[in-house]
């Protein structure tokens, strides 16, 4: 026999329980993240201080499988998750429709194989409305290293004959780029900070810090330097009085490396202070690259 007051604590308790608790932390935003794993160790300690009950093996007969290490090994980065697992862990987390196209990105994201492929799924991230609404700047930084021509805007504003027009800077540019895309590196430059109006009010470069999220600065570098590489074999085409290639093919012993990398970031130090304490009025934009790979497989 149930007693009336019985009843009541029962329920009493069940409101408790399901009541929104003030003092707690809300749910993490998966739409402010970029990392998979950071959000699922998140969520995870969110749910833990919602129901100190809640453990992972709870976790994984929602998700309706079998083995309760899983979360734990993926929130550390021993596992990965597989297309199955990953609708699985969706449905633990309770995600809406949108929610699990994003989580499915992010981990594409996070496991990619390729450059490309890391690629397409931050295109698919940051075309996410929420995504972009909680990480406007992130998603800018991570653009700018990511396109050639948006350093080239940058740099061709530090010129005397520099005009803050789409047209202009499309048909100055080499290669050629559309009008749309100086425009919307204009945009972005001065969203960045990056480009600012001066004394008399014209555009010019301005000291900015660009903060790229570390789960994508690796992404963007490859970009950036995938970019340029490709604008050097273009400019083969350029004349050799307007232009300047060397390179050596040489043997060296690995214990050698980190001394020639040491020497090519001095001379890239001193190349940046003869173009900064020129007083010379600045009429163009060069790219100076230069690399330091292996052709061989190196001997252990």
């Amino acid at each position: 026999m149930v007693y009336p007051e019985t009843t009541s604590v029962v329920n009493a308790l069940k409101d408790q329980e399901t009541a929104p608790d003030q003092t707690q932390p809300p749910e993490p935003d998966l739409f402010s993240y970029l990392d998979y794993r950071r959000y699922l160790n998140d969520w995870f300690a969110w749910r833990k201080a919602k129901n100190s009950r809640f453990s992972h093996r709870a976790f994984m007969q929602r998700a309706g499988l079998s083995s309760p290490s899983l979360l734990l090994s993926v929130m550390e980065g021993k596992r990965n998750l597989t297309p199955s697992t990953t609708e699985a862990f969706i449905k633990a987390l309770g995600c809406t429709s949108e929610a699990a196209d994003f989580f499915q990105n992010l981990v594409a994201l996070s496991q990619a194989e390729s450059l490309e492929e890391r690629n397409e799924a931050w295109e698919k991230v940051r075309a996410t409305r929420r995504f972009r609404e909680a990480r406007v700047l992130d998603g800018a930084a991570v653009e700018y290293l990511s396109c050639w021509y948006y350093p080239a805007i940058r740099e061709l504003a530090a010129c005397g004959q520099f005009q803050a027009d789409p047209e202009w800077i499309a048909m100055t540019l080499q290669p050629r780029i559309t009008n749309a895309q100086a425009r919307k590196g204009l945009e972005l430059l001065q969203m960045l900070g990056m480009l600012k109006p001066d004394a008399d009010g014209q555009l010019r470069p301005a000291e900015a810090s660009l903060v790229t999220p570390h789960e994508v600065a690796g992404m963007a570098a490859m970009n950036y330097h995938v970019g340029m590489v490709g604008r050097a074999a273009e400019a083969l085409a350029v004349p050799p009085g307007q232009r300047h290639y060397c390179a050596v093919t040489v043997a060296i012993p690995s214990a050698l490396l980190p001394r020639l990398k040491h020497e090519v970031d001095r001379f890239q130090e001193r190349i940046l202070d003869l173009c900064d304490s020129t007083e010379d009025p600045k009429s163009a934009v060069y790219q100076f690259n230069m690399q330091l790979f292996p052709l061989s497989r190196i001997a252990s």
